[in-house]
């Protein structure tokens, strides 16, 4: 077999192996599921009871740790965060994968934008990046 078509083939398998895989689907399906969150990392970064990783779309919180970390105001904004979504079931608009894997997400608790809530009170600050994700961002 010449190589353009070991090539196509291992194109179409890649595709196919990525479209029937049900976490890349649910992803990046656009759907709306609930869910509940155990332990929030940071102001921006939660776990849920699942396991899933979820990075909260369209903004910023300061950092834990790294060169840029503001520990104090990190983690006044993760119990912020903790606060507004403690024992209650969430709402999630799953959006894409990034590249540390985790669901780049909207989150809601009833009919409130979680990232916008942050926002609002001053925890977290649009990523102005990857603002483009949420229609409130831009």
């Amino acid at each position: 077999m010449s190589t353009p078509y070991k090539f196509l083939i291992f194109v179409l398998l890649f595709v196919a192996s990525i479209s029937i895989n049900p976490i890349y689907v649910q992803a990046h399906s656009g759907k709306k599921d609930n869910i509940k969150i155990d332990y929030c990392y940071d102001g921006d970064t939660c776990t849920s009871s699942k396991g899933e990783k979820i990075r909260l779309a369209c903004i910023d919180a300061p950092e834990l740790k790294g060169p840029r970390a503001n520990p104090k105001k990190a983690k006044a904004a993760r119990d912020y965060l903790s606060r507004l979504i403690s024992d209650k079931r969430i709402r999630i608009h799953r959006i894409t994968k990034d590249r540390y894997g985790r669901t780049v997400g909207e989150l809601f608790a009833g009919e409130l934008n979680i990232q916008e809530q942050m926002i609002r009170d001053g925890f977290a600050k649009i990523y102005e990046k990857y603002a483009f994700q949420c229609g409130w961002s831009k």
